[in-house]
């Protein structure tokens, strides 16, 4: 363990890989679940796939636990609402002998991930997983290949592909918008519609989800500002409100959802960056706490994190402030079960960062303390 300052928050890919070596086996730290500790899974984007930890609440300690399951290049994971099975998205060129991406369902028996199924997406590079509100339909969407995929769940089982869509189409932004990049699925909160966020193509797809079979049907689109690249969408508990992170000019677009017909439509867009600043920027993740009191962003390149004050009717976002990640490039960033800890998977910097939040004020820590993690894309807690 580390401790954190703004000019000291890296660490090292060499010193990340001993201590994975040096981790104690999963089975071996299972029988600290009654002691207090509860289990945490991270995505690595590395040929052993999900890592286990063992996390101390009352301290905020991460403890590694070994390899849960090997899968090539993990994205994304995600549970059913019972937590009796995960899903994970691979983010390869190739699965089950075809030129796509794959996605794995695996059951989870006391602490332990068996696998049961493993179904290929649309395209290469599947980035993302999510689960709708009834746990019947998994939808997948792919970075790199442009495509989204959907697919029926029965008993944690994913069928083969229910429907599929490859996008076609470009945005302003020769480098990264060079054709269309399927980055972030996600569903309407009375689970009558789908969103895949596109990044290359500046919009968000809206379909009309029927949970019983999985199938797509097309309900139109959002469109956002050309060239800002909309990576995600998480919706607000107060059921009306989304913001969806514009990665490639680092905004917020704050949305109104409509019930009626699944359309957004743009209230207000936030910078994210600080004033006078130039350089390399990707806006990445949300997090919004249960009370949907705080919102909170995280910005790569220039490597932050952002609080908000949210008005609960509204949604309407109030800055807080600016503070450290902790590391280089977060790829994925969680708060605990507690809500009084944020951890920052810093991918770049092989780490994970934890900083204690003022449950009050909305603040996060500026110091933490990090622990290693191989290239770690998404944190999970069990």
């Amino acid at each position: 363990m580390d401790k954190l300052t703004r000019r000291d928050f890296l660490l090292t890919a060499s010193a990340a890989t001993l201590a994975a070596a040096a981790a104690p086996s999963l089975a071996a730290t299972s029988s600290t679940a009654g002691m207090g500790r509860q289990r945490v899974l991270v995505g690595s984007n590395t040929a052993d796939g999900i890592l286990a930890y063992d996390w101390e609440p009352a301290t905020g300690e991460l403890a590694p636990a070994g390899v849960a399951a090997k899968l090539d290049r993990v994205d994304w994971l995600t549970y059913s609402e019972d937590r009796n099975f995960l899903f994970a998205a691979s983010e390869v060129h190739t699965f089950n002998g075809k030129s796509t991406g794959g996605v794995v369902s695996f059951s989870v028996v006391k602490g332990e991930l068996k696998q049961l199924s493993r179904q290929n997406s649309a395209s290469v590079g599947t980035c993302h997983v999510a689960l709708d509100h009834t746990g019947r339909v998994l939808i997948a969407a792919d970075y790199n290949g442009g495509g989204a995929a959907s697919f029926l769940v029965t008993d944690g089982k994913l069928s083969p592909a229910v429907w599929s869509e490859i996008y076609v189409g470009h945005g302003p932004n020769k480098d990264r918008q060079e054709k269309a990049h399927a980055h972030f699925a996600s569903f309407s909160p009375d689970n009558r519609f789908a969103y895949i966020n596109d990044l290359g193509k500046d919009c968000i797809h809206i379909y009309k989800l029927n949970s019983e079979t999985a199938m797509l049907t097309a309900a139109g689109s959002y469109t956002a500002k050309p060239g800002a690249g909309p990576r995600t969408l998480h919706f607000h508990p107060n059921g009306h409100t989304a913001y969806s992170v514009n990665e490639l000019d680092s905004t917020i677009d704050v949305l109104e959802w409509s019930k009626a017909d699944g359309s957004l439509t743009l209230v207000t867009r936030i910078e994210l960056l600080p004033e006078g600043y130039h350089g390399p920027t990707r806006a990445c993740d949300t997090v919004i706490t249960r009370d949907g009191k705080f919102v909170y962003i995280a910005n790569r390149d220039n490597n932050f994190l952002y609080s908000f004050r949210a008005e609960f009717e509204s949604g309407k976002l109030t800055p807080i402030a600016r503070s450290n990640c902790g590391g280089k490039t977060p790829r994925n960033f969680v708060l605990d079960p507690t809500e009084n800890w944020m951890l920052v998977a810093n991918q770049d910097s092989n780490l994970i960062s934890v900083f204690r939040r003022n449950t009050l004020t909305g603040a996060l820590a500026d110091e933490g303390k990090s622990y290693p993690a191989a290239e770690p894309m998404r944190i999970l807690f069990a």
